[in-house]
């Protein structure tokens, strides 16, 4: 599908959308219990939606509504089993150390971009805790047979959080006390975001600085009611679009978040936007805007408004972490510089900075290279430009945030 966004002023108020970050670390959470939970406010964007399917596989019962997602535990004994994660990482690095929980084999698939992306982690720290894998040549499909079992392991967190975040849902329900020694971790506000999940349900973990966790056996999940808050990811564009197009508010956003972009607030005041915080909502506001030097090692899921907020101020600006980006939905780095050069706005790499010009941006034709925060990031950008950014592959939004371009028309978007 291919979207055109036309020059616009972008003025008004929005509701961010759930976030899908805690809505998928809920549902694992609540597979893991002995009754019934109920999340209210979730995500249903196509991650979410994956995350649902895999508990169904599991032997949930999942009951959808509008507003809430019941889900009544229940853990299939025995197997075969095929889980299909579709394009979400997230839900194959947490439901895979979740599925060794089992008796019988496993196999996990994905779709699109998933299946391009190196699975090598996880062969290598369920292996140490008891459980046979096999992949296909480092890649999709995982085969997982043999229960995973209490002990020590060794992760590497140098590319992410998410199979940590995996482990620390597992294995409180094994049968003794584990360790995980944790080298080089990135992404440690996903780890805080995983750690209040499992505290609201009853879970035990103690932290040693992000090296150690000490993981007590024989825990057991609690169920219970709990609300999903705002998505910091999905507001961060909506954001950056009022401070380099208009006067956006986004409202459904909690200031004391532990999700990981809600950085985005010091990138837009290191970047001298005009910003109203409030109780619940931000209000951005455009803005004389100067470079600014960012680190985004523990938040690369901001990389894309960080570019877009980058190609409208005065002067360079540097972001750290493009290591982050290359097994992303695509190979991120290059994607943004590939959206951002096709609009006259030069970007280049020194080690592992991204570095950006900001300037005049220029309309052009630009693939979402089946991207959802490339796709989104274009948009935002088209508003600010000189002439109309058509989108190609612009259905990518999907996966996080189906409403993207409705939000974004409602402000004044000219969407054609």
């Amino acid at each position: 599908m291919n979207i055109t966004v036309n020059p616009s002023d972008l003025r008004g108020s929005v509701e961010a959308p759930s976030s899908k970050s805690l809505t998928q670390r809920a549902i694992a959470a609540a597979i893991l219990t002995g009754g019934t939970t109920v999340i209210r406010n979730p995500s249903y964007c196509n991650d979410s939606l994956a995350a649902i399917r895999i508990a169904v596989e599991l032997g949930a019962t999942v009951h959808r509504e509008s507003d809430r997602i019941t889900v009544i535990t229940g853990m299939v004994p025995g197997g075969p089993l095929t889980l299909n994660c579709s394009e979400s990482g997230l839900a194959l690095r947490m439901f895979a150390p979740l599925a060794a929980l089992l008796s019988g084999s496993v196999t996990l698939t994905g779709e699109g971009s998933l299946a391009r992306r190196p699975v090598t982690m996880i062969s290598e720290a369920l292996s140490q805790l008891g459980v046979n894998v096999e992949t296909s040549g480092g890649l999709l499909p995982v085969k997982l047979t043999g229960e995973l079992r209490a002990g020590r392991a060794f992760i590497d967190g140098s590319a992410g959080s998410q199979l940590l975040t995996g482990l620390l849902m597992a294995l409180p329900v094994a049968g003794a006390e584990s360790r995980l020694e944790v080298a080089n971790l990135t992404s440690k506000p996903y780890i805080d975001l995983t750690l209040g999940i499992l505290s609201e349900f009853g879970i035990s973990v103690l932290n040693e600085g992000y090296r150690t966790f000490v993981i007590p056996g024989n825990q057991h999940y609690i169920p219970h009611e709990l609300t999903v808050e705002g998505d910091w990811s999905a507001a961060s564009l909506m954001l950056v679009a009022g401070a380099t197009g208009g006067r956006v508010t986004v409202s459904n956003l909690s200031p004391d978040s532990l999700q990981a972009d809600r950085a985005i607030l010091q990138a837009l005041r290191d970047a001298e936007a005009s910003l109203e915080v409030e109780s619940g909502s931000i209000t951005a506001q455009i803005s004389g805007l100067s470079a600014f030097t960012f680190d985004a090692t523990d938040s690369p899921d901001l990389f894309p408004p960080l570019a877009a907020l980058a190609a409208s101020c005065d002067g360079v600006t540097r972001i750290r972490g493009v290591g982050r980006l290359r097994h992303k939905e695509s190979d991120r780095a290059e994607a943004i510089a590939e959206v951002l050069g096709a609009m006259k706005i030069d970007v280049r790499f020194s080690g592992d900075e991204m570095i950006i010009t900001g300037g005049q941006v220029q309309g052009a034709v630009v693939s979402s290279h089946n991207d959802h925060r490339i796709a989104m990031m274009a948009a935002v950008m088209a508003a600010g430009a000189a002439g109309a950014v058509t989108i190609t592959g612009a259905e990518s939004v999907s996966k996080s945030y189906p409403g993207f371009f409705e939000d974004l028309a409602r402000l004044g978007a000219r969407i054609a």
